[in-house]
C-alpha cells in the first residue's frame, strides 16, 4: 500500500465540520464523499433527473494519478442513485470545485441531505500512452468480434 497525499482545501462557504473524505473500513478502496449543500438545505432529486451535488472541496491530485468518482452500492441498490458518467475522472491538472453528478434511476424521488455520503473516490495511477498510426493491426483469435461475440455463458 502506498501513501499518496492528496492536498485538499475547502470552498469559501463549505461546512468544514463534515470533514475530509475518509475510508470507512481498513480495506476500503474508496473514500466517501459527502454532500456539502449550501445553507444545509436538502435537495429533492426526481426520478429520472440529474443534479450536480457540491462537496465543498477542491483538490490537487499529484501528476501521475487521477481520482475516480464512483457510485455507492447501497444507494444504487436501495434507491437507484448512480453516477451517469461513472466512473467520473478528475485529472491531475484540475483545480476547480469537486462536484458529483447524481442521477436518480429509481422510480421515486430521492432526498439528498447535507452531510450524506453520496459517492466514493478512488485514487489511481495513470499511464499516458503514445498513439501511433499504422496501416494494419496484428491478428488475434477474436479478431473483429465485439458486443457479445465471445459467447453468452
Amino acid at each position: 500500500m502506498s501513501d499518496i497525499a492528496i492536498p485538499m482545501m475547502w470552498e469559501t462557504k463549505a461546512d468544514r465540520s463534515l470533514g475530509l473524505p475518509s475510508y470507512e473500513t481498513p480495506g476500503a478502496a474508496g473514500a466517501d464523499l459527502r454532500a456539502n449543500l449550501p445553507g444545509g438545505e436538502p435537495v429533492e432529486l426526481a426520478a429520472g433527473a440529474r443534479v450536480l451535488v457540491p462537496t465543498g472541496l477542491r483538490l490537487a491530485i499529484p501528476y501521475g494519478y487521477e481520482v475516480q468518482i464512483r457510485p455507492r452500492s447501497g444507494l444504487a441498490l436501495k434507491h437507484g442513485i448512480t453516477l451517469p458518467n461513472s466512473p467520473g475522472t478528475i485529472d491531475a491538472d484540475y483545480r476547480g470545485p469537486l462536484g458529483v453528478i447524481l442521477m436518480n434511476a429509481g422510480d421515486a424521488p430521492f432526498i439528498i441531505t447535507h452531510g450524506m455520503r453520496i459517492a466514493q473516490m478512488v485514487v489511481a495511477p495513470v499511464v499516458q500512452a503514445r498513439f501511433q498510426h499504422v496501416e494494419a493491426l496484428d491478428k488475434t483469435a477474436r479478431g473483429e468480434g465485439g458486443f457479445g461475440s465471445t459467447g453468452t455463458e
